[in-house]
């Protein structure tokens, strides 16, 4: 087996080590490196085909991650114990890796190409998604695919004293208020371009924040940004050094040969800008969209009918045409901004579209939002529910659960166009995942607020920043609902325009702009926090006076964005929706919770039956939680002072009398319930009201009824009954006090001499002194019976001595007649 090409480097401040390794594993890829931090393990493969497939207009570019449970020592829990289609945080991943390296590959590059990042080793301590795209880039370093790289990636989490932190583990990441993943390039002079931005807060940011911890606001955010690129560098040389060491081990690179595919030559190009440049520059400044698609397609038509018809000088090349067209409208919007400061629609570069907000638009819904700037327009409808709600995951990270779900969906018929409908597309699950973090550090825990949540973001128009519309819809639902958000959360898109020397920032970015621009970035948040962040950039870098600048009017807008929302809700309803459930929850000691589920559950199934509120029992391994939920409020404060009755439950009286229910049923008796909470034994003995019963079953039945009087309480607490119709039996007298045993301990029964030695027994009839007492022998009744079934018995048993009378079989009266019916049964 070959041997490994291997390069490690240290990870600045840390005690934590990157490394790379090639040459040993999937030998026959073009590129192949195994990168590793920690235990945790990524393998990259970069391929791409040798040649351009017929009719390829753009760069098929697929990144896949294939998450393996063995990772992480698990065996995946679907039904066939087999991984399947990709999870979500497999599919954001692969969004996070393409991102950076897209832009990356030379302008007419169309070959397929591939990279594929197989997760091997999950340690539960080290992320693997930084690691994956810093492995992709390495991959392609040593393919020989044309890749301008390399790309390096650092994720940074900002520490409740103020420091940023690299490569943090899971359990850094969750004590930090927020997290920074970013891509970026080395240029000539050593800096670093910042090509992508993924960022946001963590789950408890705001408590962090209230305890004193730095706020992340612009100033903090811009400071992250250039921290990031000591680690971002460490990556890229790490990566160079492995290219040198496969140079100096196997020889030169081999350089995959290709050819340019170019959208249009340039004398097509030339012969539209004369032909069309007049009807496109009037197209660009028509403000809605439909009339301004509709004046560009006329304009289109009109070149392709002209440069492609009968005789045209371009015959047969209309898609050449098409992409000119594409091409020079780009030109002319981008000259019109910088040098008009004029935008598509009429606007300045600072300048909001028209603002919208509503709540309560779905009657039956427990929340709904509805935001509108500009064409742009997203429905929000939350959903309240049990913690048993909540989303169970299977995937290779530590978290196990969710309680909070944000769904983006956005069909055809928001452009005004035809298409599939059906599951989401990475697309929509990224955008639901990026207006997801942006809500996430201003929510209440679930120890807060016990609720699983769900947000469905609906995409009803479409024309610039439906994810944005999709934070600011959802914090107006969460608040319509009755969750009691930290604060109202907003979010804005904003682009950047580079020409001609000068850079000019769009507040509230149109579609069009978001295609012609050279950057956006989205940035979401409160009056005083950054929440989310994500930035994605087409040039080499940003000054960064530049981003400062960008990120204060971002500001601007956002606070004018909240101004509308606060208008028309500011602060959560004080009570949850009359259509959700109410919900709330009771900490129990943890012996108490076996109490509240009883045997198979017959208790929690009972109060739940009886007050028709759904009751969750559930533990952290200190204390016990019993949610408790139901859409009327008085079912829950019923279940809850059932199940308070059963952590403290209520004394009995000696000599009460209560009306009870029979909840079990055993050999010796019957359970019966006579308070919440508490039981009391009602004997066999005491059942036959001065005769004697065979089975309990004879007399009562599960869910009876029935009067009883408590005769005692042991220390114990465990309590003794009568049926409250005969007169008080004396301590002891029938009975055992002990649940589980019929009979007392045999210490307990007291010198009974010699068995043998004793009197024979008295029949009824015989030795009454006192004809007002009654005389009762189980013997003679059991003989009587006999003799019923089987004729004479032969002399009297009395007439025997009683030291010549035959064993009793073990098993007494109850086993006779064991030998009719064959071998008994243990049920």
């Amino acid at each position: 087996m070959a041997e490994a090409i291997r390069v490690s480097g240290a990870v600045s401040g840390t005690d934590k080590t990157i490394s790379f390794e090639t040459g040993k594993l999937a030998q026959q890829s073009q590129g192949a490196v195994l990168a590793s931090i920690g235990r945790t393990t990524v393998l990259a493969t970069a391929n791409a085909a040798k040649d351009v497939r017929p009719g390829m207009d753009f760069f098929p570019l697929t990144v896949d991650v294939e998450e393996r449970a063995y990772a992480a020592g698990k065996i995946p829990g679907s039904f066939f114990r087999r991984e399947g289609r990709p999870t979500e945080a497999a599919i954001l991943t692969c969004r996070l890796t393409d991102r950076p390296l897209r832009p990356c590959f030379p302008d007419g590059f169309r070959n397929e190409t591939q990279v594929v990042l197989t997760i091997l080793g999950a340690d539960q301590e080290n992320p693997h998604d930084v690691l994956a795209i810093n492995a992709a880039s390495a991959s392609f370093m040593i393919s020989g695919i044309p890749f301008d790289g390399p790309i390096g990636a650092v994720r940074i989490a900002f520490s409740q004293d103020g420091e940023w932190i690299p490569h943090p583990t899971y359990a850094e990441g969750e004590a930090a208020t927020f997290e920074l993943v970013v891509a970026g390039r080395q240029l000539d002079n050593g800096d670093v371009a910042i090509m992508m931005v993924e960022a946001g807060g963590t789950e408890k940011s705001f408590a962090y924040y209230a305890d004193g911890a730095p706020k992340v606001d612009e100033a903090v955010l811009a400071g992250g940004l250039e921290a990031c690129k000591v680690w971002i560098n460490e990556s890229i040389n790490l990566q160079r050094q492995l290219v040198a060491s496969v140079i100096a081990t196997k020889g030169p690179i081999t350089p995959l040969q290709f050819s340019t595919q170019l959208d249009y030559a340039p004398e097509v190009f030339d012969a539209v800008a004369g032909l069309a440049n007049d009807a496109l520059a009037h197209a660009i400044t028509i403000s809605a969209k439909a009339d301004r698609n509709a004046a560009t397609d006329a304009a289109t038509a009109t070149a392709i009918t002209a440069l492609c018809g009968e005789g045209g000088a371009f015959a047969g090349r209309e898609k050449e045409v098409k992409e000119a067209v594409r091409s020079l409208t780009k030109k002319l919007v981008r000259k019109r901004i910088v040098d008009e400061g004029m935008r598509i629609d009429g606007r300045g570069p600072r300048d909001l579209r028209p603002l919208s907000s509503e709540v309560g638009i779905l009657p039956t819904a427990h929340g709904t939002g509805l935001f509108q700037r500009g064409e742009t327009q997203v429905m929000n409808v939350a959903t309240l529910a049990m913690p048993r709600m909540n989303q169970l995951l299977d995937t290779l990270d530590p978290e196990t659960h969710k309680y909070f779900l944000f769904h983006y969906n956005m069909a055809p018929w928001a452009n005004g166009e035809t298409g599939r409908v059906g599951s989401p597309k990475r697309r929509e699950i990224g955008h639901g995942a990026l207006a997801a973090r942006a809500l996430i550090p201003v929510l209440p825990s679930q120890d807060e607020f016990s609720y699983a949540l769900r947000l469905v973001a609906e995409v009803l128009a479409s024309n610039g920043s439906t994810s944005m519309a999709s934070v600011c819809s959802g914090s107006l639902a969460l608040m319509d609902a009755g969750v009691p958000i930290k604060a109202p959360v907003a979010g804005i898109a904003m682009g950047l325009v580079y020409a001609e020397g000068k850079y000019t920032t769009l507040t509230d970015i149109l579609g069009a702009e978001d295609a012609f621009g050279d950057m956006d970035f989205k940035v979401a948040g409160t009056a005083d926090a950054i929440t989310a962040l994500q930035l994605d950039t087409k040039i080499d870098g940003i000054p960064a006076d530049v981003l400062i600048a960008a990120l204060a009017q971002a500001k601007e807008a956002r606070d004018a964005i909240l101004a509308n929302m606060n208008a028309c809700l500011s602060a959560s309803r004080p009570e949850v929706s009359e259509t959700a459930p109410k919900i709330i929850s009771v900490f129990v000691p943890l012996d108490k919770v076996g109490e509240i589920i009883g045997p198979k559950g017959k208790v929690i199934n009972t109060i739940q039956q009886e007050t028709g509120a759904d009751i969750n029992v559930d533990d952290d391994g200190v204390q016990g939680i019993v949610t408790i939920g139901s859409v009327d409020g008085f079912r829950v404060e019923e279940a809850k002072a059932r199940i308070l009755s059963i952590i403290d439950p209520p004394k009995a009286d000696i000599g009460g009398v209560y009306m009870g229910r029979v909840v079990n049923i055993t050999k010796f008796g019957a359970f019966v319930n006579i308070l919440p909470g508490r039981d009391g034994l009602l004997h066999i003995s005491k059942l036959g009201r001065g005769k004697r019963i065979n089975a309990v079953e004879d007399v009562l039945s599960l869910g009876d009824e029935i009067e009883v009087r408590v005769d005692e309480i042991d220390d114990k607490g465990k309590v003794s009954l009568s049926p409250a119709g005969d007169p008080p039996m004396e301590s002891g007298e029938g009975e055992s006090t002990e649940r589980g045993s019929e009979r007392a301990p045999r210490s307990d029964r007291g010198d009974r001499g010699d068995r043998g030695d004793r009197a024979p027994r008295r029949s009824s009839a015989e030795g009454s002194t006192d004809s007002s007492t009654v005389t009762v022998s189980f013997e003679d009744a059991f003989d009587d019976e006999l003799r019923g079934e089987l004729g004479d018995l032969g002399p009297a048993s009395e007439a025997a001595p009683s030291g010549d009378r035959p064993p009793r079989r073990e098993g007494g009266d109850r086993d006779r007649g064991a030998r009719d019916r064959g071998p008994r049964r243990h049920r």
